[in-house]
């Protein structure tokens, strides 16, 4: 079954001090499924674990095989996300008191029909008044 991943149910399983069992079984179901990302999610990523270089809390090494292990995934990009950003998306971040960037996610789930994999308490929220399947807990 496809979901949206969100970058906070990604890094979820990455970092070793964040890993929670349903963090774990997220990265199961999505080794298992294709799953549905907004154009900016490779970026979240990315910048996430550069900081996390630069902040010592992981090495290049780990960045890389992580990026590696990512590309292994069935990821599809969402390549429409811009065309929402300045409506559906920005509606959807000033109902909820969302950023930009968590509710492109909301706005592709509910867009296109699919849960939401996130750990993000105020997206789970916002998906939970929508009526948004959400997966991760």
């Amino acid at each position: 079954m496809s979901f949206v991943l969100d970058s906070s149910a990604t890094l979820g399983w990455i970092y070793v001090d964040e890993r929670t069992p349903a963090a774990l079984e997220l990265s199961e179901r999505a080794a298992a499924s294709e799953v549905w990302v907004p154009s900016i999610w490779h970026l979240e990523i990315a910048s996430s674990l550069q900081f996390g270089v630069i902040r010592g809390r992981i090495d290049t090494t780990f960045r890389d095989l992580t990026l590696a292990d990512l590309k292994r995934l069935k990821v599809l990009v969402d390549n429409e996300t811009h065309a929402f950003a300045w409506t559906s998306t920005l509606s959807l971040a000033d109902h909820f008191g969302l950023t930009l960037y968590d509710a492109c996610y909301l706005e592709l789930a509910q867009r296109r029909g699919l849960p939401l994999a996130t750990l993000d308490r105020e997206m789970r929220a916002a998906g939970q008044a929508l009526g948004v399947e959400l997966l991760g807990v």
